[in-house]
């Protein structure tokens, strides 16, 4: 079955990359194709963190503020990181082994949401944001200040289409709950699961108990506790929306099985990244196809952790339409259990004119 898209060639909005640390300051780092807007770098070759950073963080001593995927800390500063985002990647301003230690594998994972270019969202209810939308590739980064009000509180993001995924922060630590919220469509707005964390999916109103819109997601929290709201806190989000033949999040159910289910999306992934949600112990898991560029696909990371590349088995196929489970790995094909997904596009499946690309 063929997917149509508009999105005729998803590198223009996303793209994973390698490249090996030189060990010096001010190393330039290209081949992503296009000004990164979110940029997720990881070192491959041994435990270190994850950096997450975007333009809308801020500078600190000449470097781009950052998170850690893995960590429930506040932004990263003091000057080590990321100088700039460039026409085709960034460069780094120090030789932090986190991302330029000499010899050192990483990756890199960039998405494109509007160039740098930010705009004042006012369709929220009670909570302005500012916002980078790219409403052709369904993505967003949204920042705002929480207001305190557990319910009732909406905040806008700009795509035009209803978020599917909306990984959320509070950047300096100022909330009552630190940890990465993720909402997740699979799992639904009553509950929430944690990015830093191996748990299942939890139950309470990060997101007041309601589904998102085509404009705004709702934020709050209950008891005192404000996960997605605290007075003052300053939050981060990254918002997805499906965008058919390019993106798409759902959920699978593992058999267990070297011979696991086959899930599909429409298109051959460039990057999947799962999770087991039913129930607690899975690792976050991300897949890409420069670190594999052939089935079987062996090099996986995880956003929970530190560590480095786990190439112990073989996990999971790539293929033109989705993509296919190789072992039984509790991680993504426990029998019984739900995993939920996000998948980004390498070639569409056809053209926006319905011309069939080549599948590789």
């Amino acid at each position: 079955m063929a997917a149509y898209t508009t999105i005729d060639d998803p590198s223009d909005f996303f793209s994973a990359t390698l490249y090996t640390g030189d060990g010096s300051a001010d190393q330039d780092i290209t081949g992503a194709g296009f000004k990164p807007d979110f940029l997720w770098i990881k070192r491959r070759n041994a435990a270190e963190r994850h950096v997450l950073t975007n333009a809308q963080m801020g500078v600190s001593n000449g470097a781009y503020k950052w998170l850690d995927s893995a960590d429930t800390a506040a932004n990263f500063s003091g000057g080590t990181g990321v100088a700039s985002f460039d026409a085709d990647g960034f460069t780094i301003k120090t030789s932090d082994t986190t991302w330029n230690a000499s010899g050192s594998t990483y990756v890199f994972w960039s998405w494109k949401a509007n160039g740098g270019t930010t705009s004042t969202n006012t369709t929220g209810n009670g909570i302005d944001t500012v916002v980078q939308a790219n409403a052709a590739a369904g993505f967003s980064i949204i920042t705002y200040t929480g207001n305190g009000t557990q319910s009732g509180q909406t905040v806008g993001h700009g795509l035009g289409a209803v978020p599917k995924m909306i990984i959320s922060k509070d950047r300096t630590n100022s909330s009552n709950v630190v940890s990465w919220r993720v909402y997740h469509e699979a799992i639904g707005p009553t509950k929430y699961i944690e990015l830093q964390s191996t748990a299942a999916e939890s139950t309470f109103n990060d997101w007041d108990d309601t589904a998102p819109t085509s404009s705004v997601y709702s934020v709050g929290g209950a008891g005192g506790y404000t996960p997605t709201n605290t007075n003052n806190a300053l939050y981060l989000a990254y918002v997805f929306a499906e965008v058919q033949g390019y993106s798409k999040f759902g959920s699978y159910v593992g058999n267990g099985n070297a011979d696991g289910p086959f899930v599909y999306t429409g298109f051959k992934p460039a990057f999947l990244m799962m999770k087991e949600s039913s129930s607690a112990g899975g690792n976050w898991v991300i897949f890409d196809n420069k670190r594999d560029v052939d089935n079987v696909l062996i090099h996986r990371l995880h956003p929970n952790t530190s560590a480095g590349d786990n190439t112990s088995r073989n996990y999971i196929d790539f293929y033109s339409n989705g993509f296919k489970m190789r072992n039984t790995d509790a991680d993504h094909n426990q029998s019984g259990q739900t995993m939920i997904y996000m998948a980004v596009a390498e070639n569409p499946f056809v053209t926006s004119t319905g011309i069939p690309t080549t599948a590789r």
